[in-house]
């Protein structure tokens, strides 16, 4: 009689401990990378909420009052919470401004107003250095602007040296009036 070889119920018990481990190990990777997804997109719709704050009050006709407030939006299908604070800097007609944004249910759904939950803080600056439009627009299209340097016809091409100053044709000198095309 030839007595057939086989596994224990030992070796197969270790096998599926073995199996066990790895599997946990996979699952616990998996949903890392997950929470790490999410947490991600969050960050991301935060970021883009809290610069188009920002832009909206430096393209804004009239200055942003100083000090904070705060509201509510929906983005991306969900409710989000943003607090804005506009503060003087020490640069005199500046204005720096602080948005902070978090998701309005806060973690896990839950509603929070916790004051340190926020999920993304952007900063900007806005000043009144620049003049308010006038209806006339810049020639894009290649004329030079009144005192811009330029190379002399004949000089096209050539690198201004260091510490020499660029070659201005007569037609652009400051003051004289721009040729008509």
């Amino acid at each position: 009689m030839t007595r057939r070889r086989g596994f224990t119920l030992i070796e197969v018990l270790v096998a599926l401990v073995i199996v066990a481990v790895g599997m946990a190990a996979l699952l616990g990777t998996l949903t890392s990378a997950a929470d790490s997804s999410i947490y991600l997109r969050d960050k991301t719709f935060a970021e883009w909420i809290a610069l188009n704050r920002i832009s909206e009050l430096r393209l804004a006709v009239k200055r942003p009052s100083k000090g904070k407030s705060t509201g509510e939006l929906d983005f991306a299908g969900r409710k989000w919470r943003y607090q804005q604070e506009v503060v003087e800097t020490d640069v005199p007609g500046v204005l720096r401004i602080d948005v902070r944004v978090a998701d309005a249910a806060g973690p896990a759904g839950k509603d929070t107003k916790a004051k340190d939950d926020w999920t993304v803080t952007a900063s900007g600056v806005v000043g009144d250095a620049v003049a308010p439009p006038n209806g006339t627009d810049p020639d894009w299209n290649g004329a030079p602007f009144p005192g811009e340097p330029t190379a002399a016809p004949g000089d096209a091409g050539k690198p201004v040296k260091p510490g020499e100053p660029p070659v201005t044709p007569p037609s652009t000198q400051p003051g004289s009036p721009l040729p008509t095309t």
